[in-house]
């Protein structure tokens, strides 16, 4: 039996659920989370990478 991944330990199905729900929450376009995502790799998602998701959040500059 396999164990679970880290996103699925955090209640995501998997990375790109992961990557979705933090763009919906953070009210940016997917594409940009995952453009982020791929520059930081998967060793910053739960770091580096929410961290510059929430600043593009509070700049406004992806506002839609």
């Amino acid at each position: 039996m396999t164990e679970p991944d880290v996103y699925q330990m955090n209640g995501y199905k998997n990375r790109q659920d992961y990557l979705n729900s933090l763009a919906d929450e953070h009210a940016l376009p997917e594409k940009v989370v995952e453009l982020m995502a791929n520059m930081l790799g998967p060793e910053e998602d739960f770091d580096g990478l929410v961290a510059l998701v929430e600043d593009a959040s509070a700049s406004g500059e992806f506002d839609y």
